[in-house]
C-alpha cells in the first residue's frame, strides 16, 4: 500500500494519477486534510484518508498499514511550523513501521541558499535521526513557477524579474510527479538521493525569447533590483509569502544557485526531461 500526502495538491494529485497507470488503484491512499477534496480520487478507487500536519494522531490513522509513505512537503508557513509539521509526519512513519518514506525535498539541499532549502535541511536531517528507511527527492524549481509573468508581458511586451543572466535547470511538475511514482514503485529505494533536475538551463531572457516566437508577440526581459521586483509584485496583489519566495528564488537564480543539470530525472523517465518551451506552451493554450 502505497501512502501520498497532499493528495489534491499540485504535486501529490498528480502523483496519484501516475501511480493508478502503474499499480492497482486499491494500493493507492490519498491523504488530505478534507474528505471532500478527494472525493474525485474515490472515485477512480483510489482509498482515502483524513489527515492534517498539525494533528499528530490523524497522520498515524492516515500512515496505518502503509508500505511505502510520499510526503510532500508542507506548501507554506514559518519554517518552524513547517519543520514540526514534517517531523509529525516523520514520527508517524516511524510508528507506523513503513517500509520505505519518500520525502519531496530541494535540488542541492545541503548547500542550497535559497531561502526555501532551511526548511528541507532540516527536514531531511530528521529523517535521517529517525532511522525510518528513507529516499530523498530533491526537486529542482519548477518551471511552472515562471509562468505567471507571462500573461503581463503579452499585454506590456516585458517580462520582469531579478534573476539577471542566471541560469536555471528546471523541471516541469508533471515530470518530478512521475518520478515520485516511479521510484514508490522500485524496489531497494532506501537510503538513495535522488538530484531531479531538467536536462538543460535556460534565462529569463530565453523565457521572453520563447514566449515572442510561440506567441508572435515581441517580448523581452528586463532586471530590476530586488526592491523594484518586489513592488512590483505587491502591487500585482501576491500575498507576502508568494512575493517572497519569488524574490528570493530570482536572486538565488541570478547567483547561480539552480545552474546545475544531472541525469537523476531523465534516467528515472526513461525520456528527456520536458523541455521550457513545452511548458510555454502549455501556459499559452497552445
Amino acid at each position: 500500500m502505497i501512502v501520498v500526502t497532499g493528495a489534491t495538491g499540485q504535486l501529490g494529485h498528480q502523483v496519484i494519477n501516475h501511480l493508478r497507470t502503474r499499480v492497482p488503484a486499491e494500493q493507492i491512499i490519498a491523504v488530505d486534510r478534507a474528505s471532500s477534496r478527494v472525493a474525485e480520487l474515490a472515485g477512480l478507487g483510489v482509498g482515502v484518508r483524513v489527515a492534517d500536519y498539525d494533528e499528530p494522531e490523524t497522520l498515524l490513522a492516515a500512515f496505518a498499514g502503509a508500505d511505502k509513505v510520499l510526503l510532500v512537503s508542507s506548501p507554506s508557513g514559518p519554517d518552524s511550523t513547517r519543520v514540526a509539521q514534517h517531523q509529525a509526519a516523520v514520527d508517524a512513519a516511524v510508528a507506523c513501521e513503513v517500509e520505505l518514506l519518500a520525502y519531496t525535498s530541494v535540488t542541492h539541499a545541503p548547500t542550497n541558499t535559497m531561502g526555501l532549502a532551511p526548511v528541507h535541511r532540516a527536514t531531511e536531517q530528521a529523517i535521517a535521526a529517525s532511522g525510518v528507511p528513507a529516499v530523498i527527492l530533491r526537486n529542482g524549481w519548477y518551471t511552472e513557477n515562471h509562468m505567471a509573468g507571462i500573461t503581463g508581458a503579452l499585454t506590456s511586451g516585458v517580462l520582469v524579474g531579478s534573476a539577471g543572466d542566471g541560469r536555471m535547470a528546471s523541471a516541469c511538475r508533471a515530470d518530478l510527479a512521475e518520478a515520485a511514482a516511479v521510484v514508490l514503485t522500485l524496489d531497494d529505494q532506501a537510503g538513495k538521493v535522488y538530484d531531479l533536475t531538467g536536462d538543460t538551463t535556460w534565462t529569463l531572457t530565453d523565457l521572453a525569447a520563447e514566449v515572442t516566437a510561440q506567441s508572435g508577440v515581441p517580448v523581452t526581459y528586463t532586471d530590476l533590483p530586488a526592491e523594484d521586483y518586489r513592488q512590483i509584485l505587491e502591487r500585482a496583489g501576491l500575498p507576502g509569502h508568494v512575493i517572497d519566495l519569488v524574490v528570493d528564488a530570482d536572486v538565488a537564480i541570478s547567483r547561480g544557485t539552480l545552474d546545475h543539470v544531472t541525469a537523476d530525472l531523465s534516467t528515472l523517465l526513461g525520456r528527456p526531461t520536458t523541455p521550457m518551451s513545452a511548458t510555454v506552451a502549455l501556459a499559452l493554450g497552445s
